[in-house]
């Protein structure tokens, strides 16, 4: 077991916000400065990184990023209205428990044999509890795998904003000082600091407490500029003037007073859609045969594919 007073150590992935923004881009990631410096920061002052913006920005791809370029194993914990310890932290696989209790039942009567009463019966079998409350039967789940890693890792806590406010009390232990109090088997302490990333999409505010324990980046949907510079490094073979198109038609639907957003994701799908469909560039019926790899709800259609028309007729 790890040794309580003992401070774990932050390791860097990145040496400098350039460092940062290179392993990134390497893992296909590209990065604005101010996101460049806050990955470069999270890292190196082994303090959590809390992402928010709209849904489709690169937040939960972002922590994605960081474990590929740093060779990191990534620890995803996706967060949902009902969260709580036992699928978040850890929980006890009581179905073996009882499976070992029913196949030691001979053990457990010899133990309790020459008990001369009920009282004394129940401190015979407490004195041999550890037995049934020892690692074999301990189910880790992401906060605790990424707290026992030996290796660094990257601990993705997706979606927080998903989870019940009374979720983060769970969080403020880990969060603060990298560990998990089990009462059965003691407090587990990291040996080195996880490179901790939360992601919100702002459906609730985050409480003061949780906020104090991270730094803070806001990401946005890109400008024209980046997200061709982001299209172009996932569908390098896609044509010039087919990359610069569907970027327009995406950053002008997202103008738009849609159900769903088009992601910087689905821009990337549609042109790699669209590549495979043996397109150069886009005319009214490869909107038509395709617009359904941006527009993800029916009733988002038909004003999807007036703006994408308009557009593509604009030049």
């Amino acid at each position: 077991m790890v040794d309580p007073s003992a401070a774990p150590s932050a390791i860097p992935p990145f040496e400098s916000p350039d460092h940062a923004s290179e392993a990134l881009r390497g893992a296909g990631y590209i990065v604005d400065r101010s996101t460049a410096v806050a990955a470069f920061l999270a890292g190196s002052m082994g303090k959590p990184l809390l992402i928010e913006g709209p849904a489709g920005v690169g937040k939960t791809e972002l922590a994605k990023a960081v474990a590929r370029a740093s060779g990191r194993a990534l620890v995803r914990l996706q967060c949902y209205e009902g969260l709580d310890e036992s699928k978040a932290i850890y929980e006890w696989e009581y179905g073996k428990q009882l499976l070992y209790t029913q196949l030691l039942r001979d053990a457990l009567a010899d133990v309790v044999a020459e008990a001369g009463s009920l009282a004394e019966a129940v401190d015979r079998v407490a004195a041999h509890e550890a037995a049934f409350f020892h690692e074999r039967f301990l189910l880790a789940r992401p906060l605790l795998t990424a707290i026992d890693s030996d290796d660094p890792v990257v601990l993705l806590i997706d979606e927080v904003d998903r989870s019940d406010p009374e979720f983060e009390a769970l969080l403020l232990e880990v969060l603060s000082d990298f560990q998990i109090t089990i009462p059965e088997l003691g407090t587990r302490r990291a040996t080195t600091v996880p490179y901790v990333v939360l992601t919100s999409n702002a459906t609730r505010e985050m409480t003061e407490a949780l906020r104090r324990r991270c730094l803070h980046l806001f990401l946005d949907y890109p400008t024209a500029a980046r997200e061709l510079e982001i299209v172009r490094l996932h569908v390098p073979d896609a044509a010039e003037t087919l990359a610069r198109q569907v970027v327009q038609v995406a950053q002008a639907l997202r103008t738009l007073d849609l159900r769903k957003t088009p992601s910087v994701a689905e821009s990337v799908d549609w042109l790699r859609a669209l590549l495979l469909l043996g397109a150069a560039s886009l005319d009214g019926e490869l909107l038509r045969d395709t617009l359904g790899v941006l527009a993800k709800h029916q009733q988002d259609l038909e004003a999807v594919r007036a703006e994408a028309e308009r557009v593509v007729a604009g030049g």
